[in-house]
């Protein structure tokens, strides 16, 4: 079963990263039971409630798994999907906790899935079915402003954010934060500009951190900076899609690859990523797209410069990891390399920017949401007109002693105040950042730490297990 590997490979990792530090630290920073402690889940919930649909009672199977509450809430999407297993959300669960402690977003980690075929039912069912389980999960308090805040994942979205976060309010209609019980909600429904395209776009940010530090990009063969670079995209889901937008539109990369559940296009010249999703949406297929050929996962096996695999876990194994010809390698899914195939890759010297930091956009912009529903007030609504002033006061304090006029393109864009928005990808990109410098210093000055993943994952170990020791464990 893929969850049962796929748990296997993130405890194998952590049992990596936990053998690093103890050399590291020469055996007394972490003991055996408290590394126990905090790789194994805390709890895991599984509710099972009928519907009434079609003149009938159908049954549903949920999940939501508590891997660690170190820190509280706890968060973590809820996917919709046929292949939700509980081995799959304690993975999932284990991944937030560490992803969460990397990026310093003080909330522990938690996954959710729902069993269900989303192309089954209508909106109003999909509407009927959303609330009966937020009402499961809200008995248990594992929906919860202050306890367990999801957020979307494969199969959900704004939508689904808005009906869940609507149904609890109706259940604790006293309740002032009742809008923070979920994020990646619909701006007009408490959530944050920036959040859809937020993973996505951390991707890129990852991407340009480790392109500006000179000492890793030797380490895979190829130039600094990202102009020019070949890209295969795996999936073009919210997070591929806006990944290779921006990579392509901001960066001048050659998205040359995409690769779809029912086949892939092909351009050497780029593929216009835009045109693109545009035909899927239109078509609900790339079939009949320029470029288009049926091959599927042997088109990462293709000859380019970075791979993205955007969609779900496992797709790189020990089967076709020798066959993967990219020097480096950024996982915008979670767990799309397995361990076995980990140590293949790490032996051929290909580069792997690991889940745990790559895709961590969408959760630190979560962050911001929850901030902004506890605080109720849009980010910059307090400052931005200040800002607007201040700066517009400099500018023309310049123009008078100059006696010239500041040329109007630039003077538009100095003196315009920073909006959400701004705020938003600001601190998300400095989060990303911050974030892996730190990685780097580890990978680079602790001779234990022999990959991006490795010293990622101790990073984020230390972090939880000084905050369970300062809780007295």
């Amino acid at each position: 079963m893929a969850g049962d590997e796929f748990l296997n490979s993130i405890e194998t990792n952590f049992k990596k990263a936990i053998n690093c530090l103890q050399k590291s630290e020469g055996g007394k920073f972490i003991t055996e039971d408290l590394a126990n402690q905090i790789m194994m889940a805390n709890a895991t919930y599984v509710v099972r409630f009928g519907v009434r649909l079609r003149n009938s009672i159908y049954t549903f199977t949920g999940y939501r798994s508590v891997h660690s509450d170190h820190f509280e809430p706890v968060k973590g999407g809820i996917r919709y999907d046929m292949a939700v297993n509980q081995e799959e959300v304690e993975a999932l669960a284990a991944l937030m906790t560490y992803k969460c402690s990397l990026v310093e977003v003080p909330f522990g980690g938690s996954k959710g899935g729902l069993i269900i075929n989303i192309r089954d039912w209508n909106e109003e069912e999909m509407e009927r079915i959303t609330r009966r389980f937020t009402q499961e999960l809200a008995k248990r308090d594992l929906i919860h402003p202050s306890q367990n805040v999801p957020a979307p994942d494969v199969g959900t979205g704004e939508r689904e954010m808005a009906w869940m976060a609507d149904e609890y309010r109706r259940l604790n209609p006293t309740d002032l934060n009742a809008w923070a019980c979920v994020t990646g909600k619909p701006v007009n429904k408490g959530g944050i500009s920036g959040r859809t395209e937020a993973t996505g776009r951390g991707v890129e940010y990852a991407l340009k951190a480790f392109f500006d530090n000179h000492e890793d990009v030797k380490k895979t063969g190829l130039t600094s900076g990202l102009v020019g670079k070949r890209v295969i995209v795996q999936g073009l889901g919210n997070v591929g899609y806006h990944a290779a937008l921006f990579l392509s539109k901001e960066d001048e990369c050659l998205i040359t690859h995409v690769i779809e559940r029912d086949g892939s296009i092909v351009n050497k010249d780029g593929i216009d990523i835009e045109d693109l999703k545009n035909h899927i949406v239109k078509n609900g297929s790339v079939k009949g797209y320029q470029g288009y050929t049926s091959k599927g996962s042997e088109i990462l096996e293709e000859d380019a410069d970075i791979l993205i695999p955007a969609a779900m876990e496992l797709v790189i194994n020990k089967e076709n990891a020798n066959r993967i010809k990219t020097p480096l390698i950024i996982e915008a899914a979670n767990g799309p390399v397995s361990s076995e195939a980990d140590e293949i890759l790490n032996k051929k010297g290909v580069v792997i920017i690991p889940d745990l930091y790559a895709n961590a956009g969408g959760v630190t912009v979560s962050y911001f949401e929850w901030i902004k529903n506890l605080s109720r007030i849009r980010l910059g609504r307090l400052q931005r007109r200040a800002q607007e002033n201040q700066v517009n006061i400099l500018v023309e304090a310049m123009e008078k002693m100059t006696g010239t006029d500041f040329p109007e393109g630039y003077k538009e864009k100095a003196i315009k105040g920073s909006s959400e928005l701004d705020l938003v990808r600001s601190g998300l990109e400095d989060t990303m950042r911050n974030s892996y410098q730190v990685i780097s210093d580890v990978w680079n000055n602790d001779e234990n730490a022999k990959d991006l993943r490795t010293a990622a994952m101790m990073v984020a170990i230390k972090r939880v297990a000084q905050s369970y020791t300062s809780l007295g464990m």
